[in-house]
């Protein structure tokens, strides 16, 4: 079996910079898969089942993957395959329970307030997500609560502008003694 690539957790509240910080990362890295845990939740109320789905399947270094949520049909879609040696990315609120940081080289949480979070997920997600914001937004803080992300980071960054935070993430990332 495959050395396990390192592995980077990127957590915080919707609309805080996590999915844009994500995306800049991966630009940077060759190789570098990403999952978003947008893509994983089993919808509306599914932070807590994608967060342990993350931990069950997309961190098991013998067989990994991740299985998407078909949103349109409400239901579980195909699977993802993941090559356990290429360096991943997880990124979403609840990418970075207790159980995920132990298996993690990496974990950053993006700090923002929550007027500008709220303000960048509707201009991101408009009508789909606005009759949801506070359903969601309560299930972040029962995993805020139970599971400690901001506290167990290892870097927190501002997602005012988490462009100014790519270097730092990625060197630290893939540091040697990392």
């Amino acid at each position: 079996m495959a050395e396990r690539g390192p592995v980077l957790l990127i957590d915080g509240r919707s609309g805080a910079g996590k999915s844009d910080l994500a995306r800049l990362v991966t630009g940077r890295v060759p190789g570098a898969q990403l999952v978003r845990l947008d893509d994983v939740y089993p919808g509306w109320d599914g932070l807590a089942a994608g967060s342990a789905h993350v931990v069950a399947h997309v961190l098991d270094p013998v067989a990994p993957g991740w299985r998407a949520w078909d949103w349109a049909a409400e239901r579980e879609g195909p699977w993802g395959p993941l090559d356990p040696a290429r360096p991943l990315i997880v990124e979403g609120c609840g990418a970075a329970s207790a159980a995920a940081r132990q298996r993690a080289h990496l974990t950053v949480w993006v700090e923002l307030d929550a007027g500008t979070r709220r303000r960048r997920a509707l201009e991101r997600d408009g009508d789909a997500y606005a009759p949801h914001w506070e359903r969601w937004a309560r299930q972040e803080d029962a995993f805020l609560a139970a599971e400690h992300p901001r506290e167990g980071a290892d870097l927190v960054v501002d997602g005012v502008d988490v462009a100014a935070s790519v270097d730092l993430v990625v060197d630290r990332w893939l540091a040697p003694d990392g």
